[in-house]
């Protein structure tokens, strides 16, 4: 099939391949396929700088820009000298280095570097944990936690030893492993 005749696919009612989760429909299997990633835990594609990974390279690719300091007006971190794409960026990492805690909990006074981190925090106070997995119903106060404990479920370890090729479901048991061949060293 053209690229054209694909493409045309979009904007018409043809919408062949449907997601038995959701029911949006999609033009073609590959869209679907990409999509359903967003109902599973599966992200193969992980960033090599700080190990996040991402259901979709365009997400990555967006993430990506965080690390990476435009060529023609690099901002850098004048006590580490990292490298930010954006002024507002650098601005959150110098908290880093000054200790800087702008948010605080209402409730128990506690400061915070980042907005997320504080709100994360106050949940602690109101018990809510609004991400339930849907395999065991557990219940976790942010999503991170969920998509990190869906693994279990998953089976997925996207966390490999550069030494042994051992996979890990979770970055702390990498780091943890990887003590054994520090020792034997």
């Amino acid at each position: 099939m053209s690229y054209l005749k694909k493409h045309m696919r979009i904007h018409s009612v043809e919408q062949q391949f449907c997601c038995d989760v959701c029911n949006r429909s999609f033009s073609q299997q590959s869209y679907l396929k990409k999509h359903m990633r967003v109902h599973s835990v599966e992200q193969p594609f992980c960033c090599d700088e700080c190990d996040k990974s991402f259901s979709d390279q365009s997400t990555l690719k967006r993430h990506q820009s965080i690390h990476i300091s435009s060529v023609d007006e690099p901002i850098c971190c004048d006590v580490c000298n990292k490298s930010f794409s954006q002024q507002s960026t650098l601005k959150r990492h110098q908290r880093i280095h000054s200790g800087e805690q702008p948010f605080c909990c209402d409730v128990c006074k506690k400061s915070f570097v980042h907005k997320w981190s504080m709100k994360r925090h106050q949940r602690i106070h109101s018990g809510g944990q609004p991400f339930c997995c849907d395999v065991c119903n557990k219940s976790f106060a942010d999503d991170s936690n969920l998509k990190r404990h869906r693994r279990i479920h998953s089976g997925v370890k996207p966390f490999c030893c550069d030494v042994c090729n051992k996979l890990f479901s979770m970055q702390s048991h990498l780091k943890r492993h990887k003590r054994i061949h520090v020792d034997v060293q």
